[in-house]
């Protein structure tokens, strides 16, 4: 039922769309576990829809890849104009991505890069890299290593082992701390330092609270008599991954006056919270209104068969794709109501929430 409702509603929007009415695009996101997935797709729908598009916005169920994959394949047999997704498996849409290169269909790798795919015609993203690089730096700056005696504890959380951004964010985290971790002004006490080490499936809190439980037991990490091991900093890939950590430690016993330094990504609300309250140390802001400003523009180009504004390529194993970078911003305690507020992303009432105790 959900394949012929869905093959109907795009097979109406190219039939119509002879007599100039809209056109269908079909829009992916990996789900509704982690919030931001919600902004985007909200945002994207309605700078599509404000361009004259019809939409179809599809969450992938549970974070599933092949009920996301199943999706991806229904837009195309339906004959959709454009795709726009973002995978939660990147190397996941080889096969399926075949048909919409047969038929024509460009495909747009949003946020996160669809691997191994002639037919992605175009990737919407924020530099990872520097993201990462971002991330570390601010650890770098607040531990003040360049001139501190240290050592200082760190430990790393990653993303999802499918997601290819998680690869990114991890060499620009570690171009900027990897000499002190050479030099042992840094230290990684679980000796957890390479990136498959650290990874956290599906990105889920979860999973980061799980991990970061077994790392305060097997290391000694804690605020009580016989946890004698200072943790200093937690490098966190995302918000959920921050959340995650941030749980674990509380239960632990960390007083929120000696948390750790955790970063994150996404700026989400919960974590924002918990920035004013001292339990989270920063975020990445990616602001997804910008992100789906830029989308909505390549999708008009691409409809008009005319080649979207880029300004770098990003190699998916298959070929060089154009690319756009929106800018991403460090947001801390001191500039979360002049990022966040201020811009109209949140309303006051957002962020205002008590931590979690």
């Amino acid at each position: 039922m959900k394949k012929y409702l869905l093959a109907l509603f795009c097979l109406m929007g190219m039939l119509t769309a002879t007599a100039g009415e809209p056109l269908a695009i079909g829009v992916s996101m990996p789900s509704k576990v982690l919030p931001r997935w919600t902004h985007d797709g909200e945002n994207l729908k309605a700078a599509l829809e404000k361009d004259g598009f019809k939409v179809r916005l599809l969450f992938g169920l549970n974070n599933n890849v092949s009920n996301q994959v199943n999706d991806v394949e229904n837009m195309i047999d339906a004959g959709c104009r454009v795709l726009v997704i973002a995978p939660i498996d990147g190397l996941a849409f080889t096969e399926v991505l075949r048909k919409a290169e047969e038929h024509g269909i460009p495909v747009i790798a949003y946020d996160r890069m669809i691997m191994n795919s002639a037919a992605v015609a175009y990737y919407a993203s924020f530099d990872s890299t520097q993201v990462g690089a971002m991330q570390a730096q601010f650890i770098k700056e607040k531990l003040d290593l360049d001139n501190a005696a240290g050592p200082f504890n760190l430990e790393i959380f990653t993303g999802d082992a499918g997601d290819p951004n998680v690869k990114l964010l991890f060499d620009g985290a570690m171009s900027v701390l990897k000499p002190y971790l050479d030099a042992g002004k840094l230290r990684i006490l679980s000796e957890q330092r390479e990136r498959e080490q650290c990874y956290t499936k599906g990105w889920l809190s979860e999973a980061a609270q799980a991990r970061m439980e077994g790392l305060i037991s097997s290391v000694g990490y804690g605020q009580v008599k016989w946890r004698s091991e200072k943790l200093d900093a937690v490098l966190c890939q995302n918000d959920t991954t921050a959340n995650g950590v941030t749980d674990a430690l509380l239960a632990g016993g960390y007083p929120a006056e000696n948390f750790p330094l955790i970063t994150g990504q996404d700026c989400d609300t919960l974590s924002v919270v918990n920035m004013r309250h001292g339990l989270q140390a920063m975020s990445v802001f990616k602001d997804t209104r910008a992100l789906a400003a830029q989308v909505a523009l390549a999708v008009k180009a691409l409809v008009a068969g005319e080649a979207p504004v880029s300004t770098t390529t990003y190699h998916n194993g298959k070929k060089a794709v154009p690319a756009q970078w929106c800018d991403a911003v460090a947001v801390t305690p001191d500039n979360i109501d002049a990022a966040l507020v201020k811009s109209g992303y949140y309303q006051p009432a957002d962020v205002a929430g008590d931590a979690k105790k």
